[in-house]
């Protein structure tokens, strides 16, 4: 098991993309969710695939399980996929020493572009990067399982 120790920040600049590192593109898809867990499938740079589980709250910590499957039944499983399916660009970007996952989201969530840091320390707040807008750590609507489940948050509509 391990721990999933994230902060989640919407992007307001482009200043990131000239520090860009290397990029996936990422379909994912829920096959379950229910407050405080999900089961998702996760395709990357249609060449592999993963089945991870997360248990918790929103909040910034949450047990993560994740295990590589065959790309060829993940793709099968997209028939049982609920709500929409997650496009997305992820970027990995440094800053200080710190990388960050930037999600350039495509398809419905087109506009939307998040980045996330995992760490588990407090990174403070000069520290961050001055094309991070506002932190949305532990607000549901962000979160990639309400992205696919729930409406389109209002930044990105």
């Amino acid at each position: 098991m391990g721990k999933e120790v994230e902060r989640k920040f919407l992007v307001s600049g482009t200043t990131w993309r000239d520090l860009v590192e290397a990029d996936i593109r990422i379909r994912q898809f829920y096959l379950a969710a229910t407050p405080g867990r999900t089961l998702r499938i996760r395709i990357s740079d249609d060449a592999s695939a993963k089945l991870t589980l997360k248990f918790g709250s929103r909040a910034r910590v949450r047990d993560e399980f994740e295990y590589p499957i065959p790309l060829a039944e993940a793709k099968e499983m997209l028939a049982f996929a609920l709500g929409r399916v997650i496009e997305k660009t992820r970027h990995h970007v440094r800053h200080r020493g710190y990388l960050y996952e930037v999600d350039v989201f495509g398809g419905p969530l087109a506009g939307l572009v998040v980045a996330e840091l995992e760490t588990p320390e407090d990174v403070p707040a000069e520290m961050l990067p001055d094309w991070l807008g506002r932190e949305v750590t532990g607000e549901p609507e962000f979160y990639n399982a309400s992205l696919a489940l729930g409406g389109i948050p209002e930044i990105a509509a």
